[in-house]
């Protein structure tokens, strides 16, 4: 299975792309951070992130999109950005016919480091080992969108079939 996953944000978004099956080792495909500058236009910014996640998925060619989940924020202007780009990859990702997961931060962290309330920096380290890599991913938005996609790989089948049947049980 190949996932997108998608780090959004409005200065920096990760785009990580992974290979791999849950059991079995995991591949890295891609990974690059889509920046923008803070004094730039608005809607200027919000074309670069979709551009740029658009040309990753028409490249990359990924079965499922998986994109965090913004849920809470304290900055409100952090936030707004946030969930605009998440946005964005939701409806590349629809134009493309690909399906899309949202996994909140806690479901990744937990299943890349087994624990909730993981730092970015065991988030990284583990990215770094499940993908066999030399050296962590940086910046963390890097590491943050492979660890979605890993998420998405490891846990994805489980969460659609349990959604799959708690709506055939709602249909009864």
């Amino acid at each position: 299975m190949r996932v997108l996953g998608v780090d959004p944000g409005m200065t920096r978004c990760g785009i990580g792309v992974v290979d791999g099956v849950p059991g079995r080792a995991l591949s890295l495909v891609h990974v690059q951070v889509v920046r923008t500058a803070p004094a730039e236009d608005v809607g200027r910014r919000l074309l670069a992130q979709a551009d740029a996640i658009a040309e990753a998925i028409a490249l990359h060619r990924p079965q499922v999109v998986a994109v965090e989940r913004v849920f809470s924020q304290a900055n409100v202007r952090t936030a707004t950005g946030t969930a605009q780009v998440a946005g964005l990859a939701i409806v590349a990702a629809t134009r493309a016919g690909i399906p899309v997961a949202l996994h909140t931060p806690t479901e990744v962290k937990a299943a890349v480091t087994g624990s909730g309330s993981a730092d970015k920096r065991q988030v990284g380290a583990m990215v770094s080992r499940l993908l066999r890599l030399s050296e962590t991913p940086h910046p963390a938005d890097a590491a943050d969108a492979l660890a979605l996609a890993i998420c998405q790989v490891w846990r994805g089948g489980a969460q659609s079939r349990l959604a799959d049947a708690l709506a055939a049980a709602a249909g009864r």
